[in-house]
């Protein structure tokens, strides 16, 4: 008499159970790394975009551009819009789209990052904000426009690069309410 080798179809629902189980295991574990990557890709991009800074700024005798964030269905007057103005030392625009850009930012508005307008023409070595000169070269250029990445939890939405090179994550201190 030969063997049979089948499959009971209590068996095959057990093993269906199984593998559902696992999937519902593993995807939240899959979104989180998906999102991780995207958050790394974004810091690269501004990293990218510092260095495009920086190349402007040594062909600039040290003067930061003037350059204008475009809002949502409106133009910035030519040649001062961030993806023009920094077009050249990209030489890809592409860099300044965040791979988690679900809003679509840069599809509207040439740009994922916000720049820090309040820089426009100034020294880089120099630089005021509102009439005070900042001493510690640790200005913000450029920030995510929107909380991409909230998947990294409250107050880790964005990320932002710095006048002295370094690409960080915002964060928020949190305190514990005081007792009465």
């Amino acid at each position: 008499m030969p063997l049979r080798l089948a499959f009971t179809l209590v068996e095959l629902l057990v093993v269906v159970a199984v593998l559902g189980v696992l999937a519902g295991l593993l995807l939240p574990t899959l979104g989180r790394a998906s999102a991780s990557a995207q958050a790394t890709g974004c810091l690269s991009n501004l990293r990218q975009v510092g260095i495009a800074l920086r190349v402007y700024l040594d062909e600039n005798r040290n003067v930061l551009p003037v350059m204008q964030n475009r809002p949502r269905g409106a133009d910035v007057p030519v040649g001062t819009a961030v993806e023009e103005v920094l077009a050249r030392p990209l030489g890809n625009t592409q860099v300044l789209r965040c791979p988690a850009d679900r809003a679509r930012w840069f599809e509207d508005t040439g740009s994922s990052y916000f720049w820090n307008f309040l820089l426009n023409g100034q020294r880089a070595d120099q630089v005021k904000i509102f009439g005070l000169t900042v001493r510690d070269n640790r200005v913000t250029l450029f920030s995510d426009k929107d909380g991409f990445h909230a998947a990294r939890g409250k107050g880790r939405e964005k990320n932002h690069l710095d006048s002295d090179g370094l690409v960080k994550t915002f964060f928020v201190l949190e305190t514990e309410p005081s007792a009465p």
